[in-house]
């Protein structure tokens, strides 16, 4: 399928690996200009010597800590100033400390919002104009937790929230030009899977990497977790013309694990 955005700009947050990577990539495929952002500078000069190897376009990788105001502006400056434009907007952090609701410390939960909600807030605020312009598109990247509250993540479950009200009201207050929806992933097999699932060997609470993987898969109907490129693949289609009527939707990319019926 055509999707009609080769030679667009994209700016995506936190991908020097996992999920945000994988967007990056299935965008780099379909012939866009992609910025990838990462704090490790080391990793995101891999990240992007790896993204040229399949990139229809052209790729750079820009440094920087998401919860930093100024870090971000940079970001969206040299984008345009390298393209010339921009056009797409997809938004990814990295999850908050795990941990149940009588432990989490008041510093952690302005940590998680700072990371997860405000670097979204900075973000739209610096790009809107730009987007605006080129009639361009966001995608917040977040979590299942939105719908189904997940244990021991009282952080996810409850901060990330507050991105899904943004993506529904900027929905609007946006359109009709710069469209607005989110993806909610469930378990991928991301570096972050890999290492969950290998300290989980260590403890002894499975036998094996397949052993752990296969009780992650447990609950999801498909019978597998996702690989990260399915949800890039998605985030890519978001972006495009064949998605020129979807707006304002958070949609559940999980296998058919979560059991709400919204």
């Amino acid at each position: 399928m055509e999707l009609g955005i080769e030679g667009n700009t994209a700016l995506v947050i936190a991908s020097s690996s996992g999920l945000g990577w994988a967007s990056a990539e299935a965008l780099a495929r379909e012939g866009v200009n992609v910025v990838i952002n990462g704090r490790d500078e080391e990793r995101l000069n891999e990240a992007v010597d790896r993204l040229g190897k399949v990139a229809r376009g052209r790729v750079t990788g820009i440094p920087g800590d998401i919860s930093k105001e100024e870090e971000l502006r940079k970001l969206v400056n040299e984008t345009v100033r390298e393209f010339g434009r921009l056009d797409h907007l997809v938004t990814c952090a990295g999850g908050p400390p795990g941990k149940p609701f009588m432990e989490t410390s008041d510093e952690e939960w302005y940590a998680a919002y700072d990371m997860l909600v405000m670097s979204v807030v900075r973000l739209v605020r610096m790009s809107a104009e730009h987007l605006r312009e080129s009639r361009g598109n966001i995608v917040c990247i977040t979590s299942v937790s939105v719908k189904e509250s997940i244990e021991n993540l009282v952080l996810s479950n409850s901060v990330r929230m507050g991105v899904i009200g943004l993506v529904k009201t900027l929905s609007r207050e946006l359109g009709p030009d710069v469209r607005v929806n989110a993806v909610l992933p469930g378990a991928h097999e991301t570096p972050r899977m890999e290492q969950l699932i290998n300290k989980a060997v260590t403890r002894g609470d499975v036998s094996s990497y397949d052993e752990g993987l296969a009780r992650w898969s447990g609950d999801v109907p498909l019978g597998r977790i996702g690989r990260p490129e399915e949800l890039g693949e998605v985030v890519a289609f978001l972006c495009s013309r064949r998605a020129s009527y979807l707006n304002g939707i958070s949609l559940p990319i999980d296998g058919g694990s979560s059991r709400s019926n919204l």
